[in-house]
C-alpha cells in the first residue's frame, strides 16, 4: 500500500497517510479513534456503509487507497480482464459515501461495482480482527494456503482441468445416451439430406455460370438476328455502311491531290473503315459459335430447377447450398454414431481414472503437510497466550470429488485443552481470532498472496512476555509483507519500524481524529505514555527507551 487519503469520515476531516514497507504500529489514548482508519480502509475495499460515516454537517465522505502492483501480476490480469487498469504497475480504489446514503466506487478512476471492489481487495489487503474482511475465513483461502505452503499450486491447477475435461467428457456422454433416440432421428435425416446435396453435385461459382450460359441460350434467336442484321447493314446490303464509307474516303483522297487540309478527314475515315471491317468480322465470328441447341437450352431449365428447388427446401440463396452441406456434415461430426457412444464412455472413463488417480496424489501430499502446518501453529498458539490450545488442518473426504480434489479443507481449533476442536469460522473472541490468525500468517507467510496486512486486537487479554512475543511476530512477518498493527501494548509498539500515533481534538466545537508519523523522541514519550499511564516518570521514559533499543 502507497497511500490513504480519508476526507469527511466519522470524526476525521482530512488526512493523508503513506505507508513504508515493514511492520508499523497503531497507537493512541483509548477513544481516539484508532478504528476509524481500519473502518476507512474496509469501505475502500468494498464493505458497506451507511449515511452515519459521514462527518456530521459534511455532504459526503471520500477514501482513496492507492497500492503498488508490480509484484501482482494475477491482480494486473484481473484489472485487465475488468477493463479496470490504470497507471503502470498502480491501482488507486476510491469510495464516495454521500450524506444520503448513496454510496460510489471507483478502480483506477473508472466506475466499479461493490462486488468488483472486494474482488480487487481480496489481491491487496486482509484485515485481521473482528472485521468482515478476512479471507482466512473463507474455505476456498484456506485450501490455498495450504496448497500453497506446501507448494501444491500447479498440482491443483492441473487437477481443476483433469476435473474440467473429465466432466465435459461426462456430459456429452450422458447427453448422447438421454437423447439417443432423438439423436438417431436426426441423424438419420442429416445422412439423407448429405445425401441429397452431394447427389446435385453444386457449387457456387457453377450457380453464376449456369445462369449466364442460360440467358445467352434462351435468347439464342434473337442473338442471331442482331448478329445477321449488323452483317447487313454493315457489309452485305447494296447501301451497307462500309461501301458508303469506302466511296465516301476515296472522293476525300481524291480531293487532297488539291487540297492537303483534308488529311485529318481522311484519317479519321480510314479509321472508321478499319473499326467496322473489325466489328463485321466480330458479328461473323459470334454466328458461328452461338449454340442454339434446344437440348442444351432444356438441360440447363432443368438444372436450374434442381438448384432452385433444392435452395427453396433448405430456405438458403441458390449459391449459399454449398455452406448448407458444410453445416449439415458439421453436426453430423458433433453427432457421431452408435461407435462414436462406445468411444465416448472409453474417453470419460479413462478421464475420471486420470483425475482420481492425480487426486489421490495431491490429497496424499495434502495430509502430510496439513500434519506439519497443525504442528507449527499449535506451537505457536501456545506461546500468544492460548496455552493448551491446539490447531488442524481437516480433510474431510468428498464422496464425489470436486475440481479441487476428494477432499474438503478447513481449518480448525481448540483454544483451551478441555474444548473440541470447531471450524475457524466459529471462533468468538476476536481476540483470538486475530492472534491464531497472527500464527498462521507466520507460518505461511513465504505464501502469502495478499501484500499487505493489518491485526486488530492482537493484544487483548495478553501482556507481559506473551505481548512481547506477539510483536516479534509482527515484526518478523513485516520482513515479507507490509504490516500494521492496533495496539494498546508498548511491548508490541516498540517491537514496529515505524509507530503512528492516533489522536482526538476539538476544534471549533467539532470533535476531530488525527493520525501522526512519531519521531524518535516522540516514540519515547508515546510507549512511556503506554506503559506508566497519567503519570509518565524519568524512570518510565528510561524503560521506554531501553524497550526500543535506545540508549538510556
Amino acid at each position: 500500500m502507497k497511500f490513504l487519503s480519508i476526507r469527511d469520515f466519522v470524526i476525521v476531516d482530512s488526512l493523508e497517510l503513506d505507508f513504508a514497507a515493514g511492520f508499523t504500529a497503531l497507537t493512541g489514548e483509548t477513544g481516539a479513534g484508532k478504528s476509524i482508519l481500519i473502518d476507512a480502509l474496509s469501505l475502500a475495499l468494498g464493505e458497506r456503509g451507511d449515511a452515519g460515516m459521514v462527518r456530521a454537517g459534511c455532504e459526503r465522505a471520500e477514501i482513496s487507497a492507492g497500492f503498488d502492483t508490480a509484484a501482482l501480476p494475477h491482480l494486473q490480469d484481473w484489472l485487465r480482464e475488468q477493463e479496470l487498469e490504470g497507471d503502470e504497475d498502480m491501482c488507486q480504489l476510491r469510495r464516495i459515501l454521500d450524506a444520503n446514503g448513496r454510496s460510489r466506487g471507483f478502480i483506477n478512476g473508472r466506475s466499479a461495482t461493490l462486488q468488483q471492489m472486494r474482488e480487487a481487495g481480496e489481491f491487496l489487503f486482509d484485515i485481521y480482527g473482528q472485521h468482515a474482511h478476512q479471507s482466512l475465513l473463507r474455505p476456498d483461502a484456506q485450501r490455498d494456503l495450504l496448497d500453497g505452503y506446501a507448494g501444491l499450486e500447479r498440482e491443483a491447477e492441473a487437477l481443476a482441468l483433469l476435473f474440467r475435461e473429465w466432466q465435459t467428457l461426462h456430459r456429452r456422454r450422458a447427453q448422447l445416451e438421454q437423447n439417443a433416440g432423438v439423436v438417431a432421428a436426426e441423424r438419420e435425416l442429416l445422412l439423407f439430406q448429405r445425401r441429397e446435396l452431394e447427389t446435385l453435385n453444386f457449387s457456387g461459382q457453377e450457380w453464376s455460370e449456369l445462369q449466364a450460359d442460360y440467358a445467352r441460350l434462351s435468347h439464342a434467336a434473337s442473338l442471331l438476328e442482331t448478329a445477321q442484321f449488323g452483317v447487313e447493314i454493315l457489309s452485305d446490303a447494296d447501301t451497307a455502311c462500309l461501301a458508303q464509307l469506302n466511296m465516301l474516303a476515296a472522293r476525300v483522297r481524291a480531293g487532297m491531290e488539291f487540297d492537303v487540309a483534308l488529311q485529318d478527314t481522311l484519317t479519321m475515315l480510314e479509321s472508321a473503315q478499319n473499326e467496322l471491317q473489325e466489328a463485321v468480322y466480330a458479328l461473323r465470328h459470334y454466328q458461328q459459335k452461338l449454340d442454339a441447341d434446344p437440348d442444351r437450352l432444356r438441360e440447363q431449365e432443368q438444372r436450374m430447377a434442381a438448384i432452385v428447388d433444392a435452395a427453396r427446401k433448405y430456405r438458403v440463396a441458390p449459391e449459399q447450398l454449398p455452406e448448407a452441406l458444410q453445416r449439415i456434415m458439421a453436426r453430423l461430426d458433433e453427432l457421431g454414431g452408435d461407435a462414436d457412444l462406445a468411444v465416448l464412455a472409453q474417453q470419460e472413463a479413462a478421464a475420471r481414472e486420470k483425475y482420481l488417480a492425480a487426486a489421490k496424489k495431491l490429497g496424499a501430499a495434502r495430509k502430510k503437510t496439513a500434519e506439519k502446518l497443525s504442528r507449527e501453529i499449535t506451537d505457536a498458539m501456545q506461546t500468544l497466550a492460548m496455552q493448551g490450545g491446539s490447531f488442524a488442518v481437516a480433510l474431510t473426504p468428498l464422496a464425489e470429488g470436486n475440481m479441487h480434489g476428494l477432499e474438503a479443507v478447513e481449518f480448525q481449533v481448540a483454544t483451551n485443552p478441555d474444548t473440541p476442536l470447531r471450524s475457524l469460522v466459529k471462533v468468538v473472541s476476536g481476540g483470538e481470532l486475530s492472534r491464531i490468525s497472527l500464527a498462521i500468517q507466520v507460518a505461511a507467510s513465504q505464501v502469502a498472496a495478499v501484500p499487505t496486512l493489518i491485526f486488530d486486537e492482537v493484544d487483548s487479554g495478553i501482556g507481559g512476555r506473551v505481548a512481547e512475543i506477539v510483536g516479534q511476530l509482527l515484526k518478523r512477518l513485516g520482513r515479507r509483507h507490509q504490516v500494521m498493527c492496533v495496539t494498546h501494548l508498548p511491548q508490541v509498539a516498540a517491537m514496529a519500524d515505524a509507530q503512528w500515533q492516533v489522536s482526538k481534538s476539538v476544534r471549533n466545537g467539532a470533535t476531530l481524529s488525527t493520525i501522526r508519523v512519531l519521531k524518535q523522541a516522540e516514540r519515547v514519550e508515546e510507549i512511556a505514555r503506554m506503559l506508566g499511564g497519567v503519570k509518565i516518570t524519568g524512570t518510565t521514559r528510561k524503560h521506554a527507551a531501553e524497550m526500543l533499543g535506545l540508549p538510556s
